[in-house]
């Protein structure tokens, strides 16, 4: 699920990290800088990163219900669905390193196959791992073979952010951090990678230059994985602040921004809003 293919890999090192290094990133947008503008947040308010992130509604009116009018909403399918998926990968993941800490079962044959799929790579990884290290210890196989924060708990408060977050994986070998989507592809999925990375910056002051969206779906019920590399750049930054800043606003001045144009049935609101 996070191991990455030879294509990837030619991207992540011929290009990716040329640029990572030639372009770089102004410390004012490292998540260090969280105490001064324009990381620092104008209001005293809190949100959640699938709050700041998320740009499912055009007016951002699913801000308003929830936080102003606090409207609970009603997850739909797909959402249940895909919480459903980041926790079974991350129980498998986990399932390697913590011997009692069992994979979710489930008798849904698309879970089945990701399940399969995560088990597959890691235990591949483990036996190439062994084969090239026969004086390493069981627990440096694991680590060096398997180099993932899965499910990494933070705190985000320092840029805004409510409670603990959740990364879904950080590749601590290679600074890559990924984070998972069931369905199709989306734009501004990219601002959740961005998000985690100021976190991890603001916490750790350790630099996070690549970001990876993991897309899992499933077309005639055949698992399909693809993935997205990319540059955590300034444009990106600024955007992440951007929306943040807007949605605090929104919440901290009250005002219904008004119904957008069309809805995706998707939304916990759909009913409501409508």
């Amino acid at each position: 699920m996070y191991f990455l293919n030879d294509v990837e890999k030619k991207y992540l090192l011929s290009h990716l990290h040329r640029v990572t290094r030639k372009v770089g990133v102004t410390d004012e947008l490292r998540g260090w800088s969280w105490f001064e503008e324009p990381l620092k947040p104008y209001y005293d308010i809190t949100l959640p990163m699938y709050i700041i992130c998320g740009k499912y509604c055009s007016t951002s009116r699913d801000v308003y219900l929830r936080y102003v009018q606090k409207e609970p909403g009603e997850p739909s399918p797909r959402m249940v669905f895909g919480q459903t998926i980041h926790s079974l990968v991350a129980s498998t993941f986990n399932s390697f390193l913590d011997t009692t800490n069992p994979p979710l079962e489930s008798e849904d044959p698309r879970l089945q196959q990701v399940s399969e799929f995560v088990e597959a790579e890691a235990k591949a990884a483990i036996l190439k791992q062994k084969s090239q290290q026969p004086y390493a210890t069981e627990r440096d196989i694991l680590h060096t073979s398997l180099p993932f924060l899965v499910e990494h708990r933070i705190s985000g408060e320092l840029l805004g952010l409510s409670g603990l977050l959740s990364i879904d994986a950080l590749d601590y070998l290679h600074g890559i951090l990924f984070d998972l989507k069931v369905g199709k592809k989306k734009d501004f999925y990219r601002l959740y990678c961005t998000g985690y990375a100021l976190v991890f910056e603001s916490i750790y002051e350790v630099p996070v230059d690549v970001g990876c969206t993991v897309y899992i779906d499933f077309r005639n019920d055949r698992l399909f994985i693809s993935k997205d590399l990319f540059h955590i750049s300034d444009n990106l930054r600024s955007w992440w602040v951007e929306e943040r800043d807007h949605k605090m606003e929104l919440v901290s001045t009250s005002e219904d921004p008004g119904k957008p144009r069309t809805c995706p049935e998707s939304c916990s609101y759909y009913n409501t809003c409508r």
